[in-house]
């Protein structure tokens, strides 16, 4: 008996399986651990939804802001309505992008927020109905089978600790025949221990064999009861699976733009918006409004006609000296140094040396006269102050050709000596 004990047997192996006593727990945390996976699904989506909007905005921001840079830019022709197509397409995708996030707040969310609203159901004193449903059934389905686990490690426990005894007992037993200081009296008794060691190791060891049996017999209904709690989990747990599972291809399908009509339409429409830019309609167009294609009414003899001999039918024309030279920026300067409108009867924008007619016909009013006339309500009182002098400011070099014009440097601040009016050659 002794040889068939082995003191490894008093180590209890134990697993991590279902079937273990209190390893349903897991299963019931799945039920809350799926509440609180709905809530991460929830701020997820959020997220997400937070990002589109901030995307679309950009989107925008973008748009508006190149739409007014190229409208104001120097480009020209298709190739500008090519340019301006792009921040037309980006003002649509941010439509598209504005209705991404409300598709994800309005459906997504709120489809995950309701289910788990319906399957969820929280209770007065903390937690959920369902864990509690679960936590019962698997209670209940084990507890019958958990009674008859442990009568069994009590009766393996017991016949072990026989069979520790047993073995205490036969080892005394055999060293006392070799002794010769161990009487026959010790020796009887020591007998009669081993003897009732190995009776109750007999005893145990039945007692040990029937527990497990009855054991053994329990299991099968044990099994299936766990089974049919398990089952109950595994189905509302697939519930869960399916319904998010649905909410991702949602989700794919508002994401996924490229399914979308309208998105494409957005990108037919760009890809004809530059398609049709033409370079060769481009240069036709600048050169008909800015180049040799412009109107031009060209000299032509025209007889004399008294009744236009005193209007104006020109631009404002000034009369330049021989090579051309004039002054621009001229200012009068008045006794509270306040700048007044410039009088321009002798100015004009050309610069040093550009050959331009600048005649006025013996029929048209001086320029110089009918401005100031229009400044100061006379042409006496402007020459006037002409005769007084006025300061200049050189734009470039200039030598005086004669006593009366200046010399100076460009940049140079000037006042000039009382010069006479400029008046037509037939007032002179």
């Amino acid at each position: 008996m002794s040889g068939a004990y082995d003191e490894s047997a008093m180590s209890d192996e134990t697993t991590d399986s279902f079937w273990e006593v209190g390893n349903y727990k897991r299963t019931v945390k799945r039920i809350e651990d799926g509440h609180r996976l709905c809530n991460d699904m929830m701020s997820c989506i959020q997220e997400r939804a937070k990002i589109e909007k901030s995307y679309a905005q950009q989107l925008t921001d973008w748009s508006k802001r190149w739409r007014q840079l190229v409208e104001r830019g120097p480009q020209y022709g298709t190739l500008e309505r090519a340019w301006v197509a792009l921040m037309t397409e980006a003002e649509k995708v941010s439509e598209l992008h504005q209705e991404v996030k409300n598709n994800l707040l309005n459906e997504d969310l709120e489809k995950v927020k309701n289910w788990q609203k319906e399957a969820y159901h929280k209770q007065m004193m903390g937690g959920f109905r369902e864990t509690k449903e679960a936590e019962e059934g698997f209670r209940k389905a084990q507890k019958p089978w958990a009674k008859k686990l442990k009568e069994l490690e009590t009766a393996k426990k017991t016949y072990h600790m026989s069979c520790k005894e047993e073995k205490i007992a036969s080892t005394r037993e055999s060293n006392s025949k070799g002794e010769a200081s161990v009487t026959s009296d010790q020796q009887k008794k020591l007998q009669e221990k081993l003897d009732k060691c190995k009776n109750d190791v007999q005893k145990a060891k039945e007692k040990y064999e029937k527990s497990l049996d009855e054991l053994s017999k329990c299991t099968p209904q044990y099994m299936e009861n766990m089974e049919v709690v398990f089952e109950q989990c595994q189905q509302f747990e697939e519930k869960r699976l399916n319904f998010l599972r649905e909410v991702f291809l949602d989700i794919k399908r508002h994401l996924n733009l490229t399914e979308s009509q309208s998105y494409a339409a957005v990108y037919r429409e760009l890809e004809r918006s530059i398609a049709s830019a033409s370079a060769q309609e481009d240069l036709k167009w600048f050169s008909n409004v800015h180049g040799p294609g412009m109107h031009m009414n060209w000299p032509q003899f025209e007889e004399f006609n008294p009744e236009l001999s005193h209007s104006i039918n020109k631009k404002e024309k000034v009369k330049r000296n021989h090579d051309g030279v004039t002054l621009t920026q001229v200012t009068h300067a008045v006794d509270q140094g306040t700048p007044q409108t410039a009088y321009r009867g002798s100015v004009s924008s050309y610069e040093k040396n550009q050959q331009c007619s600048a005649e006025w016909s013996d029929d048209e009013q001086p320029p110089a006269a009918q401005t100031a006339s229009e400044t100061n309500g006379s042409g006496n009182n402007l020459f006037e102050e002409e005769s007084k002098g006025v300061r200049v400011r050189a734009l470039y070099d200039y030598e005086g050709q004669e006593q009366d014009e200046l010399t100076f440097k460009a940049g140079e601040n000037h006042q000039s000596k009382p010069v006479r009016p400029i008046l037509p050659f037939w007032d002179w």
